[in-house]
């Protein structure tokens, strides 16, 4: 069986395409796994029914629930720096540099960026009820455990360099250029609403904890409802999704592609073959010789000068060599005008 026409470029795509299908799938299966466990979580807020509930059920925990509170600092919380009256129980510094590098083969300033330093600092914290009558307070059990921490920016500065002449200079001979600092602080703020995705536990002295779950499934803080979580949940697995079902249509087509240009390349040697047997049948399977004489002279091939003119070039219709030497043509053009050859068929002499 003859091998599919597929070139390395096409064979690069379509390994590709059927890579990041699998790894965009991979994706969207995790994404979708964690989204049905959130959706089949009991949903709960902190409140002074938490103990019983916790009190009556096996081992006093529950593996996997959506908590919402209020933020509190178990002691003393942490302050801006900023920002004196803002205080939060989770506080992340990042400055970070930028850069424009110099892309020779676009011609043009790239911006890119590297963490120069990152700092964050925790105090135990516990979610609480809204309600000021309610005393029933959930620790949060390592925070920073959660797939993303629930923070938002309270300061934000970017700072530009002064550059001297000099400096323009070896810019420009380095390809580098710093375009300044980026500070910034981010924190969890105290009497943000929360919401923790996890496993709720009674310990011995009567405590409640909320903590990443002991299967390995997913921990989650979240600024605001879990609504909201699922929502974004929901959004980023049907992106995965698309993406897995796009690469993988790619990698259909590269595969159509290939088995059409296979039809197409054996349909035409079917073609051939079957002019073949239509000048076998017409002039035998062995040579012809020429007669001598001025007649046989003009009626013999162009080319070879020994068989005699055996077929039709269409579309221009000349009559000027034998099949043999149109099967040896490098180009299908004909020998006389350079016209492409659509097709050939046998002449007939009476």
């Amino acid at each position: 069986m003859d091998a599919l026409p597929v070139t390395s470029g096409e064979l690069l795509g379509l390994a590709s395409s059927l890579a990041f299908s699998g790894l965009f799938y991979y994706l969207y299966r995790k994404k979708a796994k964690a989204l049905a466990r959130i959706q089949e979580a009991p949903k709960l807020q902190v409140d002074d029914g938490l103990p019983d509930l916790l009190s009556a059920t096996s081992g006093q925990c529950l593996h996997y629930v959506a908590l919402e509170g209020i933020v509190l600092p178990a002691k003393a919380a942490l302050s801006s720096q900023h920002h004196e009256e803002l205080q939060g129980v989770i506080q992340k510094l990042v400055l970070k540099e930028h850069r424009l590098i110099w892309n020779s083969l676009a011609r043009s300033w790239n911006e890119s960026e590297r963490v120069v330093s990152e700092q964050v600092y925790t105090v135990p914290f516990a979610l609480a009820s809204p309600s000021a009558e309610a005393v029933t307070r959930v620790s949060v059990e390592s925070p920073l455990r959660a797939v993303r921490l629930p923070l938002e920016t309270v300061y934000e500065r970017f700072q530009h360099p002064t550059h001297g002449f000099k400096d323009l200079i070896s810019h420009y001979l380095s390809g580098e250029k710093p375009k300044g600092l980026l500070e910034t602080e981010e924190m969890l703020r105290v009497g943000a609403s929360l919401t923790g995705i996890g496993e709720l536990a009674m310990h011995p002295d009567g405590t409640l904890h909320l903590q990443p779950p002991a299967d390995g499934s997913s921990y989650f803080l979240h600024l605001g409802d879990w609504q909201t979580l699922l929502a974004e949940m929901e959004s980023v697995s049907s992106f995965w999704k698309g993406a897995a079902v796009l690469c993988g249509l790619t990698g259909v087509a590269v595969i159509l592609y290939a088995l059409c240009q296979a039809y197409q390349q054996r349909r035409h040697k079917q073609e051939q073959e079957e002019q073949r047997r239509e000048f076998e049948a017409l002039w035998g399977n062995g040579d012809i010789a020429t007669e001598s004489g001025e007649d046989a002279s003009e009626d013999a091939c162009i080319i070879c000068l020994t068989r005699p003119r055996e077929c039709v070039l269409l579309c221009c219709g000349h009559v000027c060599c034998c099949f043999r030497c149109y099967e040896a043509l490098p180009s299908h053009t004909c020998p006389i005008c350079r016209s492409p050859i659509d097709r050939v068929v046998p002449l007939y002499q009476a």
